[in-house]
């Protein structure tokens, strides 16, 4: 069926509810779990007073932020007890639906697992969808994972 699951994570409660059902789909199918963290920079970027802020330090506190969501969710996933391997991604000049397929595409997933927020009306006009995009554009299936407040 499946022997490596592509999972986008960031630390959110959401993103936390796509792991669990990972770690579930990888236990069935005795799979390895793909973990991706994305250092969104473009959409940093996209707010002026931000950009402003970005700072050497400000880069890095954004990195050791993504490492330390790494290796939570590593730890989760070896407790389990499968396979994982993690990925710290930086999307400069890509947005993060972008870097999560090009990701698949590079790690050899067979299907991405992912939260979404389900975001709609003008949340979603003005926030975006990373999850729509993501289905949109990605080479394998992908299994979206709603919170359940949304």
């Amino acid at each position: 069926m499946y022997s490596k699951i592509l999972v986008p994570i960031d630390g959110s409660p959401t993103s936390e509810l796509g792991l669990a059902e990972a770690i579930r789909l990888a236990r069935l199918c005795n799979a390895r779990l793909h973990l991706v963290h994305v250092v969104d920079m473009l959409s940093f970027n996209a707010y002026p007073s931000a950009g402003l802020g970005i700072t050497p330090e400000v880069f890095d506190l954004l990195h050791q932020g993504g490492e330390q969501i790494l290796l939570k969710a590593r730890a989760g996933v070896e407790a389990a007890g499968l396979p994982v391997e993690t990925q710290l991604a930086e999307g400069f000049a890509q947005r993060v639906a972008d870097v999560v397929t090009d990701a698949a595409v590079k790690c050899g997933a067979q299907l991405i697992v992912l939260g979404t927020h389900g975001r709609r009306g003008v949340g979603r006009a003005l926030l975006g969808s990373d999850a729509e995009m993501i289905v949109r554009q990605a080479p394998v299936p992908v299994l979206l994972l709603r919170s359940p407040s949304a």
